[in-house]
């Protein structure tokens, strides 16, 4: 089955939602991102993904403590994939050894594709592939890095998972890009996550239809209450069910 990955994105310890990945434009959550985690686990959520928003921008992991947290209260009951700010070996290795399952590496990655190797040595690496109309943006979504979304597959051979993310519908509540994720899904060499404008419980059986996709990231429209964790896996195991609709 495909899995859902639940989204707590980390902001000054806060859980928080931007829209295209702007920074002056959150909306705060909760403040008690361990919480959360734990209500999606008890939803039966296999994965939570976790992204530290200040360390994406900064390089400065200052909530890899509560990503830690987040990963000792789930205690390997549901797996933490967390990204943001992994920009060298030893990151992927401080994460590893807080109990996360796998990393996501998306501008060090695309710098410098030898970390993934080095790093897949010793824990699962997700590159993420954050694009905005196929060049994929690096430094938290603020700058292009000239590579191309189709060229950036083969650089990754050891990529456990590819998540890919269309920057322009992320936190919009406005529908995945279906078509481009049809793309990735058939060109990519290892399963991809999608990201970016899942709104509905339609959005989250649409995606499912998609072949060899592994994953759906959904953060905004389970904070919005567009439909719940549990609403969502329940959709999963049956996503050829016709008629579902998000409130």
């Amino acid at each position: 089955m495909i899995d859902l990955y639940p989204a707590i994105d980390l902001l000054g310890g806060r859980v928080v939602r931007l829209r295209q990945g702007d920074y002056a434009d959150e909306t705060v959550y909760g403040d008690d991102p361990v919480a959360v985690a734990r209500d999606f686990a008890a939803a039966g959520a296999r994965w939570v993904h976790v992204v530290d928003l200040d360390a994406a921008r900064s390089g400065d992991p200052v909530n890899r403590p509560v990503v830690a947290a987040i990963a000792t209260a789930l205690d390997g009951r549901t797996n933490v994939q967390t990204g943001g700010g992994v920009r060298t070996v030893d990151d992927a290795r401080e994460l590893a050894h807080a109990g996360v399952a796998r990393v996501v590496m998306g501008s060090a990655a695309v710098r410098e594709p030898d970390l993934v190797a080095e790093a897949s040595e010793f824990v699962a690496v997700a590159v993420g592939l954050d694009h905005r109309d196929g060049e994929i943006a690096v430094h938290g979504w603020t700058q292009g890095s000239g590579v191309r979304l189709d060229d950036a597959y083969g650089r990754f051979p050891t990529a456990a998972v590819f998540v890919v993310t269309d920057i322009g519908r992320d936190g919009m509540l406005i529908g995945p890009d279906l078509e481009g994720l049809e793309r990735a899904a058939r060109l990519a060499p290892a399963p991809v996550i999608a990201s970016g404008g899942v709104s509905s419980l339609a959005d989250v059986v649409a995606l499912a239809r998609i072949e060899n996709l592994a994953g759906i990231i959904t953060g905004k429209a389970v904070y919005e209450g567009r439909f719940t964790v549990l609403e969502a896996l329940r959709a999963l195991e049956s996503p050829e069910t016709d008629g579902v609709s998000g409130s």
